[in-house]
């Protein structure tokens, strides 16, 4: 497997255009850079951005993915060519939809991915705290995480897979705050806990700003194997949402939760690298995003052992195959055993 590069375009009113095989970037009309397009596999731009009819159509045509967002990271359209995979996928993908038990099982993996990883970030933040009651409090939120996770075999309708799921994420929360570093915390917490849409505080902004990169990677991962997006097991379906990319994401919550809090913790990111709006909204400054779309594309080159392969591999391409795993249970393939294959999340340690 290659990891491919992720373009990302910043800059107000940067202009894109084709010039032979690169994607060509101007601003001015001063040319910037040049990027081959055989090293990317994702163009994503944020704002106002222009962009020329033969670019978009080579983009399509070579399956690289055109993905617009607004100033704040959040999605708002995707350019694609056709549909990738195989019809018999995606029907499996549908039968198994509506199949509540294989639906619950589904479901079931992707919230026990999420808190055991969000469990293993507030244990290591217990061990590695300055203050025995910051430890302790991280161990009883780490522990409310483990009763979460017994809880979840016993739930046989997916509004209380969701119920458990919505509880265990405000314990893991209110966790989140206590690993940051004590100075920095009187301008990095959540003041009301989760708040989205608008974020209402610095920590909040960033992990909705990182939150819409893996989403992004685990919608490209999941038409990359063939599966629809749209279609998911946890999350409701809605028109426009891709409910399966924001499945497959849960697990990767806390890799995005445990990167802000290494750029807050090594002040790489300070308070006034986000603008505070009228109406309480909060958001990165055009730097601040820069340098965070940096340490993410550096997070993702870092080489980590998957449990299922043989050999290390990059963490960029975990949505990929973790996307596969899902498309064999999706399948109903059997594993060595001949039993049909579960789906397996993948665990940070």
């Amino acid at each position: 497997m290659q990891l491919l590069n992720t373009l990302y375009i910043t800059t107000p009113d940067s202009y894109l255009r084709l010039e032979n095989q690169t994607l060509a970037i101007e601003q001015g009309h001063e040319l910037k850079l040049r990027v081959p397009l055989h090293h990317l596999h994702a163009v994503v731009c944020f704002g106002h951005v222009q962009l020329s009819a033969p670019l978009m159509h080579t983009l399509a045509q070579q399956g690289i993915a055109l993905v617009l967002l607004d100033d704040h990271g959040r999605f708002q359209a995707r350019l694609e060519g056709p549909t990738a995979g195989n019809v018999l996928l995606r029907r499996a993908q549908h039968q198994a939809s509506g199949d509540t038990e294989r639906s619950l099982a589904l479901a079931r993996a992707f919230i026990a991915g999420k808190l055991r990883n969000a469990r293993s970030l507030l244990l290591r933040g217990a061990r590695e705290a300055k203050s025995e009651d910051d430890a302790a409090q991280l161990t009883r939120q780490a522990q409310n995480l483990a009763a979460s996770l017994r809880a979840l075999p016993g739930s046989a309708r997916l509004d209380a897979l969701r119920g458990i799921e919505g509880e265990a994420a405000r314990e893991h929360f209110v966790g989140l705050s206590l690993l940051v570093r004590p100075d920095a915390r009187g301008h990095f917490s959540m003041q009301d806990g989760r708040s989205r849409r608008p974020p209402r505080d610095r920590l909040n902004a960033l992990l909705s700003f990182l939150y819409s990169l893996w989403m992004n990677d685990c919608r490209s991962a999941l038409e990359a194997v063939g599966l629809d997006p749209q279609i998911g097991f946890l999350h409701a379906l809605r028109p426009g949402r891709a409910a399966l990319a924001l499945d497959l994401m849960e697990e990767f919550r806390p890799l995005a939760d445990r990167l802000a809090l290494t750029l807050i913790n090594r002040q790489q990111l300070r308070a006034d690298d986000f603008i505070e709006r009228e109406g309480g909204a909060v958001s990165l400054r055009p730097d601040a995003r820069k340098a965070v779309l940096v340490a993410f594309q550096e997070r993702k080159q870092e080489l980590l052992q998957h449990p299922l392969l043989a050999q290390p591999i990059a963490l960029g391409l975990v949505p990929l195959v973790q996307a596969r795993l899902l498309a064999r249970a999706v399948r109903g393939e059997c594993d060595a055993d001949g039993q049909p294959s579960a789906y397996l999340p993948f665990l940070i340690k």
